[in-house]
Formats: structure tokens, sequence, C-alpha cells
């Protein structure tokens, strides 16, 4: 029996061999922070399409009715930590059970991916200082101050969305980065069924915080959905634990990955599968509890998305098609500096000097986005390569 290799040291002469590329997951991840942006800055109502034709004797309208993806953007935030987990445990999953995984530099290669746009997240929102003054007590605004540039502030729900809504997310985040070395070295079993068993658990697990919101009602609101506000539903919403099922079902989910051929069937058949549930689920609106759909709810939906583009087959053809890998590669800057830039762009008024206001709120997507690629470009990835030479990540 050959003996196990030994831990891998920070100068290790072992070389690592990077896993492909699983570029229709980054084309997804333009869609998905898209959304977020729409489920912030847009009616739904106006992703309901509807075409007229009429034709002797024929009256048709084919719809397509995009609304209820829209009003759910939120979804989107739970589909981005599933696949945090999941991509790093893709990348860095066989050499953590190898014990090749060096877990400080994985600690450092991660502030140096995550922080210098967080940073400047912040920074760019020092216009929302005296709005967050007026709505906080002194200590909590001096809580928020000292804790959001730390990474902290998610852990207190009246803070949680500080100085930059999106940011909240960062802060769970790094919570699972920190775990990640230890829940990634699980054992993998050869055969999909205890896999499948484990994500079922998980999946359980992470339904809790939502039922037991629903059964208890903390709160006291009737039907809680997108524009109700209470503590208990702040913390359900913008707090870790509630979310960390969500980040350990993509790490196992990339357990269950390994087991299955990139070529295979199956996979075009789940991704299909994942897709359609979704948009049924998400199609019946408020016959599910919104507690449910914010929480864990859709987890097995986005392993089966997730699963069907990681493989080869016409779906993931589609969505690896280079525009959407280009503007995917973009989606943190976008996802965490939209509200930055949406106030910058309609508190300069800079669309009404251009005589571009009647363009609006169209262009400013179009805006974001590009201001995200250069973000990405321009500050992103050199301020990551200058870290990781001077932190010898």
């Amino acid at each position: 029996m050959a003996s196990p290799p030994p831990p891998a040291s920070s100068n290790s002469s072992v070389e690592i061999r990077k896993p492909d590329r699983l570029n229709a997951l980054t084309g997804l991840r333009t869609f998905a922070a898209v959304n977020i942006v729409l489920f912030h800055f847009s009616n739904p109502d106006w992703f309901h399409f509807k075409a007229h034709f009429a034709l002797p004797l024929v009256h048709w309208v084919p719809e397509l009715n995009l609304a209820p993806v829209v009003n759910a953007g939120y979804a989107s935030v739970s589909f981005f930590i599933l696949l945090s987990g999941y991509v790093l445990a893709y990348n860095y999953g066989k050499r953590a059970r190898d014990r090749q995984l060096d877990t400080v530099r994985f600690y450092k290669a991660r502030f140096t991916r995550l922080y210098p746009i967080y940073l400047l997240s912040l920074l760019l929102a020092w216009r929302n200082l005296p709005g967050e003054y007026a709505s906080h007590t002194h200590g909590m605004f001096l809580a928020g101050m000292i804790l959001a540039p730390l990474l902290l502030q998610g852990w207190i729900p009246e803070i949680a969305t500080f100085l930059n809504t999106p940011a909240w997310t960062m802060s769970a985040e790094s919570f699972y980065y920190f775990l990640f070395p230890w829940v990634v070295r699980i054992r993998r079993p050869d055969r999909p069924e205890p896999i499948v068993a484990r994500l079922g658990i998980i999946w359980a697990i992470g339904l809790v915080p939502g039922i037991l919101y629903i059964l208890l009602n903390p709160d006291g609101i009737p039907h809680p959905d997108r524009y109700s506000y209470g503590p208990w539903l702040q913390a359900l919403k913008f707090t870790p634990l509630p979310h960390l099922a969500s980040f350990v079902f993509g790490v196992v989910l990339a357990q269950l990955d390994e087991l299955i051929p990139r070529a295979s069937r199956r996979r075009f058949v789940l991704g299909v599968f994942g897709f359609a549930a979704i948009f049924f689920l998400l199609w019946l609106g408020s016959a599910v509890p919104y507690a449910l759909v914010h929480d864990g709810l859709l987890m097995p939906m986005f392993g089966c998305i997730i699963l069907g583009l990681s493989g080869d087959n016409p779906l993931s053809h589609l969505l690896g098609i280079r525009p959407l890998v280009f503007i995917g590669e973009a989606s943190y800057c976008l996802y965490l500096l939209h509200f930055n830039f949406w106030n910058l762009i309609h508190d300069t008024h800079i669309l009404d000097h251009l005589g571009l206001a009647r363009f609006d709120p169209w262009i400013s997507y179009a805006i974001l986005i590009a201001l995200a690629l250069l973000a990405l470009h321009f500050i992103e990835k050199p301020a990551q390569r200058r870290l990781r030479n001077w932190m010898h990540a």
C-alpha cells in the first residue's frame, strides 16, 4: 500500500496542476450580478414582455415573464455564496485532502482577492456617512466605523449593511474563507449516493433558520416580503450563520462533481432541470414563503445548475461564450460597487448634463457594467498582484 503524500510546506517543490476553467459558471455570474442590480434599481414589471400578433381569426399574445426572477434578485446572493464554496473546493479540494494546502497562503490569497475592491467600496461610500450617523445610535455608528473595515459588521444585524448595502456578504464570506481549509478536508466517498445524502442533510439544516422565522414570526410581520423590515428578519438576511449552509453545500457539491464525467448527459439534464425548477418556484410568488426563498430553499436547484454548467454540453457552451465570460469576470466588482456607482451617476446628474437622461435607467446599467470592468482591470487585478508579491501569497 502506498503511503500518503507528505504535507506541503510553503516552499514545497510539488507542482500543482490547476483544474480547468469553468467558463459557463463565469458567464452565469454575469446574469446573477445583473439580476441583483435590477433587483435594487428597477421595477420588476418592466421585465414582463408581451408581443401582440393579429392574424385573420387569430390573436396571439406570446409573453416572457421575467418579473418573478428580478423580484427575487436577492436569491442571486445565495447563489454567489454557494458558488464560492463550490469554486474554492473545485480548485483546492484535492490539494486539501492530500494535505498539500498551505492554509496561511490560502488566507493571504483570499485577502488579496477580496479586500482591494471591498476597501474601494467603503471609500466611495463616504457620502453615506451623514445618513448612517443620523440612523444609528452613537455606539452603533462607532461600531460600524470600526467593524466595517475589519469585515466584521455582518455579525451585528443593525449595522450589517453599514455604508454599502452589499458589503455584508464580504463579512460573511471572510468567515467562510476562514472555515474553508477545515471544511474542505471532509473525506470524499467513492460513490455519489453518500454525497447526495450529505447534501440533503446540509440543505435541511439550511432551511432551519427560515422555518423557525416563519413559525415564530418574531417580528410580527403578517406576510414578510422583500420590502419588510424587522430586527430578526435583518439577522436572517444579512448575518453569516444563516447562509453558512449554502457555502458548505457548495463545498460538498464539488465532491459530487468529481464523480460525474464532464461529458455526461446527466449534467445537461440537471442544468435544464435546475433552471426550470427555480423559475417555477419564483413564478409561484408569494405562495412560497419569502424567508425560505431568501435562505436555503433553492440550494438543490442551484446545485443542479452548477453541475450542469461544469460539464461539456450545449448549456455550458451557451453560457460560456466570450462576452458573458468577459463581463462575468467583473461580477464581484459589479456586485460590490453597484450602489456606489449608481449613487455617483445620479448624485452628480451627469446624465442630465450630457443630455442622456432620457435613456435612463438602461444607460445607467450599461455604465455600471463598464465601470465594473474598469475597476477589475485597473484596480482589482493590479492591487491583487502587488499585494500577493508583498505578502508572498
